[in-house]
């Protein structure tokens, strides 16, 4: 296990307070309200499980319904408006794109992008969908302004989209991912992130390239799952130095995906074979 008085050579942008606790933020995806996949319990169970676990930021990474339409959008509001924390950031998914499902998203949701900064962190979420279509961009529009706002010193520094940036084993043929992800990896290393949060696929995942660590979310309240996987959702714990990553599963515990130190590139991933098992391999 890493622990909390790893030493490196920081960022010297970074070099400003942090938080004094850990900080929590809850990364939840791919609900699919509407679809005859989705399981309401489990919803509601993994909503009841983030309010006890009151954390800092919750994020929930695309697909809250199953085809865009206005009454699956309201039932995901639902759920959603039962989570009791300050800081809600959502970002829509391709099947939130279809049927131009991205007007009510914007309605009852608001802007399809999203940033927060608290406690030294700064947080910044794309919509990364095309209308009717299930593969990604993000688009040279948005690289300036994501320069811009990583621009500003932090202790960590995430990005929020829907789609992947990097393949995930378990998941067929990769036919839908982030169409430009080279150039925005190649953004998001020149802008210092350390952290991105997706979904999509529902197959959870952890890759670390160069200096960036990419975590993927299964679906927390769908059936529609390949090989073994389980419905979950990922809690991300930023204590000091040390980012720790657990996959939950409601009403069935928890396991640690990856742990690392963002100065120092030291990572673990304890739970790689399970990992494995569960994607069937």
């Amino acid at each position: 296990m890493l622990t909390r008085n790893d030493t490196g050579l920081p960022d010297p942008s970074s070099a400003i307070a942090g938080p004094v606790k850990p900080f929590i933020i809850a990364h939840i995806s791919d609900l699919h309200t509407g679809s005859p996949f989705f399981v309401p319990n489990l919803m509601d169970r993994a909503i009841v499980e983030v309010n006890e676990l009151a954390p800092e930021v919750v994020v929930i990474t695309g697909d809250l319904t199953n085809d865009g339409f206005r009454q699956e959008y309201l039932l995901a509001k639902s759920y959603l408006d039962r989570i009791e924390c300050p800081n809600v950031l959502v970002i829509p998914g391709n099947h939130d794109s279809r049927n131009v499902g991205y007007v009510h998203f914007e309605e009852l949701f608001g802007p399809r992008s999203c940033h927060l900064y608290k406690d030294g962190i700064s947080i910044i979420g794309v919509d990364s969908t095309e209308p009717d279509l299930d593969y990604g961009t993000i688009g040279r529009a948005r690289y300036r302004w994501l320069e811009e706002k990583f621009a500003e010193p932090a202790t960590l520094r995430i990005f929020l989209l829907h789609h992947h940036l990097l393949p995930v084993p378990g998941t067929g043929r990769e036919r839908n991912m982030v169409y430009d992800a080279g150039d925005t990896l190649e953004v998001l290393q020149r802008t210092r992130v350390n952290l991105v949060l997706c979904g999509h696929k529902h197959v959870p995942y952890a890759w670390r390239l160069e200096n960036l660590f990419v975590v993927n979310a299964g679906t927390v309240s769908s059936l529609r799952l390949r090989g073994n996987t389980r419905p979950c959702y990922n809690v991300v714990t930023i204590d000091g130095d040390v980012v720790t990553v657990v996959r939950k599963y409601p009403f069935h515990g928890s396991e640690t995906i990856i742990e690392f130190s963002p100065s120092t590139l030291a990572f673990e991933k304890p739970t790689i074979h399970a990992s494995k098992r569960d994607l069937g391999s």
